[in-house]
């Protein structure tokens, strides 16, 4: 696990050098925190980067850094129902399941469920557009088991 993790920043690294950006304490801190977290807020980011003592951030700049790396395609965007802006750090092409109440992301990956939908959406004409990607979001609520375990 150590492994993936050491070689999942050193791939980071890469990425910034090639946007001639530089890997500094706060651009790594914050990374670092989002291969743990998956999906989070700015405010999570700063919350989880304090904890661990990484590096000094403010919510200003780990947003700046989160939306940076966002509009170069190193993170995906998800907007709650909230209004709160979270950032996905998994590219990959899935699905996401969203917790309304809890404002929780999670990961569905089912390629098998994606290829069924981008072969349904192949057939369709839309006029004067095409389809760049396709963005799934199943909005949940926590069933009356997991509301007991909050």
């Amino acid at each position: 696990m150590q492994n993936d993790f050491s070689e999942a920043l050193e791939m980071y690294r890469n990425n910034l050098k090639k946007h001639s950006l530089k890997a500094t304490p706060q651009r790594m801190a914050v990374h670092k925190a989002m291969l743990e977290l998956g999906h989070a807020s700015a405010d999570i980011v700063v919350e989880h980067i304090k904890e661990t003592g990484e590096a000094p951030v403010t919510t200003a700049s780990v947003y700046n850094i989160l939306s940076q790396l966002a509009d170069l395609g190193i993170y995906g965007r998800r907007l709650s129902s909230n209004n709160k802006m979270f950032f996905d750090v998994n590219t990959a092409r899935h699905f996401h399941l969203y917790d309304k109440e809890r404002h929780i992301y999670r990961d569905l990956m089912d390629d098998e469920l994606m290829e069924i939908i981008e072969s349904k959406l192949k057939k369709k004409k839309f006029k004067g557009l095409s389809i760049e990607s396709i963005d799934i979001q199943i909005v949940a609520r926590p069933t009356g088991r997991s509301r007991r375990t909050r």
